[in-house]
C-alpha cells in the first residue's frame, strides 16, 4: 500500500517518484474501536486490501507552472523544471528516475514520462475537465524492478487558478479521488509470527521486521530503504522508513472492531499526511 500513495501523489504533482481516511474514522476513533472491543493478539495477520474511497490527504497544495514552454513543479520531491518540448531532460534528487519528459497534447491535456536509465518507469496523463476546476491524472507506476506495474487515476480539486497566459492546467491543486487502482498496490500480507511481522506485497516488496525497531531491509525496492516496526498497543503498530538513515515515512495500522485496518501515513518528504481503511479479503 505504501507503494500506491507514492505513486498517486506523484501522479497528482505529475513529480516523478516511485513508491503503500477518514472511513468517516480517524485514528482516534481507530483507537477506541479497539479499546471497545479486543481483537485477537495477531489481528493484522491476513491479507488486506486498501479502500481508497475513504482516502484522505493532508498536504500543501501542488503547484505547477506550464507556461512560455517550460514546465515546473516547486512543491515536488524532487523540485521540477523542464522544458515541455516532449524531449527527455536529466532531472536529480530522486533515486525512482533520473529523467522525465513533458509533452502539450492540447489546451486540456498533459503527458509525462519519466525514465531510469532507458527504462520508462512512468507514464502520466494528466487532463483537464470542462469546467477548469477538476484535473485527473492516469497513472502507470513501473519503477519497481521484476514486479508489476501500478496503474489508476487520481482527481484533484483546483485551489487556485493558473496564472495569465499559462496552461490551463497551471495553478494549485488537492488530491481530492483515487479511483481504479489496480490490486497490485494496494494490496498487502502481514504474518505476525513471535516477535517478527513479515509483510510481503504483489507489487514486488517485503519485509522481516523485529517489533523491538530494529531496521530490516525493505526487498524489492532498489533504493536501499529500510523499516522498522514497533508494537503500539493491541493490534496497533508502528512502521518507519528510512533511506540512508533518514527517516522518510511513518505509518501507524490499527485494527478496530469493525475488522478494518485504519492506516494513517505520514510522508515526511512531501509533509503529506494520508488516512484511509484496508478491509481483510
Amino acid at each position: 500500500m505504501r507503494r500506491t500513495i507514492v505513486a498517486a501523489m506523484a501522479a497528482v504533482s505529475l513529480i516523478a517518484v516511485a513508491g503503500c481516511n477518514q472511513q468517516t474514522a480517524s485514528n482516534d476513533n481507530a483507537a477506541s474501536e479497539n479499546a471497545a472491543v479486543p481483537a485477537a493478539a495477531d489481528a493484522i495477520s491476513g491479507t488486506w486490501k486498501a479502500d481508497f474511497a475513504t482516502a484522505t490527504v493532508e498536504q500543501e497544495p501542488d503547484r505547477v507552472l506550464l507556461q512560455n514552454g517550460n514546465y515546473s513543479c516547486d512543491t515536488c520531491v524532487p523540485k521540477l523544471a523542464i522544458p515541455a518540448d516532449g524531449a527527455f531532460h536529466p532531472v536529480s534528487g530522486s533515486d525512482y528516475y533520473d529523467s522525465a519528459a513533458v509533452k502539450v497534447v492540447d489546451d486540456k491535456t498533459v503527458n509525462l514520462t519519466r525514465k531510469k536509465g532507458d527504462k520508462v518507469v512512468g507514464e502520466f496523463t494528466r487532463q483537464l475537465s470542462a469546467d477548469g476546476n477538476t484535473l485527473t491524472t492516469k497513472f502507470k507506476d513501473s519503477s519497481l524492478p521484476n514486479a508489476p506495474s501500478v496503474t489508476g487515476q487520481v482527481s484533484a480539486r483546483r485551489v487556485a487558478p493558473a496564472p495569465a497566459g499559462a496552461h490551463a492546467t497551471s495553478g494549485s491543486w488537492m488530491p481530492d479521488k483515487f479511483q481504479n487502482i489496480s490490486d497490485e498496490g494496494i494490496t498487502t500480507t502481514y504474518r505476525l509470527d513471535g516477535d517478527t511481522l513479515h509483510m510481503t506485497s504483489p507489487s514486488g516488496v517485503s519485509f522481516d521486521a523485529k517489533l523491538d525497531g530494529t531496521d530490516a531491509p525493505i526487498k524489492g525496492d532498489p533504493t536501499g530503504v529500510t523499516a522498522s516496526v514497533k508494537k503500539l498497543g493491541d493490534n496497533s503498530y508502528e512502521e518507519t522508513d528510512k533511506r540512508n538513515g533518514k527517516v522518510i515515512s511513518v505509518a501507524t495500522m490499527a485494527v478496530g472492531a469493525n475488522g478494518k485496518l485504519n492506516v494513517v501515513y505520514v510522508d515526511k518528504e512531501r509533509n503529506q499526511t494520508t488516512k484511509y481503511t484496508a478491509n481483510k479479503q
